[in-house]
């Protein structure tokens, strides 16, 4: 029996290797640099613009259409307004980098 689980990168990995690429530079002042890059991304689609990043990708925000839904235990309809979701569309060379 294989272990065929992939491995997800985490934020803790990624403050990891920062860390080591970048040995001048405290944990503290990579784990401020990250909050302020999410947040900044965060807020640019919360505000119904794009935020984009050369090479890797681009975020915007997608609206999902209102619609009715059933309860199935008790066979209640209930209407949910329009919401919108975080969208995120790979670059072309993020793509291709797939092996």
């Amino acid at each position: 029996m294989s272990n065929n689980k992939k491995k997800t990168l985490n934020r803790s990995d990624i403050e990891l290797t920062l860390s080591q690429e970048f040995p001048d530079i405290t944990k503290s002042q990579i784990s401020l640099a990250i909050d302020s890059i999410l947040e900044s991304i965060v807020d640019a689609v919360a505000l119904d613009e794009k935020a984009e990043i050369r090479g890797f990708g681009t975020f915007s925000k997608k609206y999902i259409r209102p619609r009715k839904f059933i309860n199935p235990k008790t066979k209640e309809v209930s209407y949910l307004g329009e919401t919108s979701t975080m969208h995120f569309k790979p670059s072309k060379l993020l793509k291709c980098s797939n092996p």
